[in-house]
Formats: C-alpha cells, sequence, structure tokens
C-alpha cells in the first residue's frame, strides 16, 4: 500500500464523486462537502487484500480507479469497479466482516472512518439517510434472490 501525494482530489471533486454514488445521490450537496474531508485516499497493487472475512471492520471504501474482488474464500460474490462502494455496513457497526476484499488490478480507494463519520452523522443525520436506502435495496434483492432459489 502506498499513499498518492501528487494526484489528490480537490474538495469539490470529493463532493461530486460523493454525489455519484447510489447511497449519497439524495444528500444535498452541502451537507456532502463536510463528508468529502473524511475521505483519505489510498493506493493499493494489484492483489493486494483490503480485509479478510471476520476482521472488525471500522471503514468504508470507495473505489476511485480499479476493480475490487469481493469473496468467501475462493468464491467470489461480486467484482466492483469505479464509483461503487464497499464495506459500508462497517461504517455502521463494528461487527466482523462478512466476505474478504482483494485489488484485481491497482486500485486508487478513498476510506472513510467509522469514528469521524460517527461524529458527522450526529450534526448531519441526512447522510445516514443513503445508507438506510441502499441497506433496504440490498435486503430486498437478498429476498428475491432467496425466494427465486427456492422455487
Amino acid at each position: 500500500m502506498s499513499q498518492n501525494t501528487g494526484d489528490r482530489l480537490l474538495l469539490i471533486e470529493k463532493v461530486l464523486l460523493l454525489k455519484s454514488l447510489p447511497i449519497f445521490r439524495d444528500t444535498p450537496e452541502n451537507i456532502l462537502a463536510d463528508l468529502a474531508p473524511l475521505m483519505e485516499e489510498e493506493e493499493f497493487e494489484q492483489g493486494t487484500t483490503i480485509f479478510r472475512e471476520g476482521e472488525i471492520g471500522d471503514c468504508m471504501f470507495i473505489i476511485n480507479r480499479g476493480v475490487i474482488s469481493i469473496h468467501k474464500g475462493t468464491v467470489g460474490l461480486a467484482e466492483l469497479g469505479e464509483k461503487e462502494v464497499f464495506g459500508e455496513l462497517s461504517l455502521l457497526d463494528a461487527e466482523t466482516r462478512s466476505a474478504s476484499a482483494t485489488c484485481q488490478t491497482d486500485c486508487t480507494l478513498f476510506r472513510i472512518n467509522q469514528e469521524p463519520f460517527y461524529e458527522l452523522i450526529d450534526s448531519r443525520p441526512e447522510i445516514a439517510r443513503g445508507f438506510i436506502k441502499i441497506l433496504c435495496k440490498r435486503l430486498r434483492a437478498q429476498n428475491e434472490r432467496s425466494v427465486q432459489i427456492v422455487k
């Protein structure tokens, strides 16, 4: 893992990136401007494991560049690309990760840590709405898949 200091996004670019994510699509820009400074840019090489299933989670990631594989052991669950998020449940609770995340390519990610996020939603509860919506959407999709498997 290496930090890249020469290619940092400006605050407005971070706000636009956040606004492009389904989680924050309905969040006003002025509120996203409070969230953007919490985004820590990190670079990872292909093959790097970002986190492992079973580890305690305390942050989420936004993919700025690259492809991430979400998997349980050798079973692939999802492949995520630019402007997608993963690990978002760990912003809401510090439970163990339900899967592992590995870089399929060189990646530039933004990390948002749980503690500063909690502090922000204390003053800006609107930010939590996007999370609630996306989690409900994922739960409904999982329920649909479960029903189709049973049929």
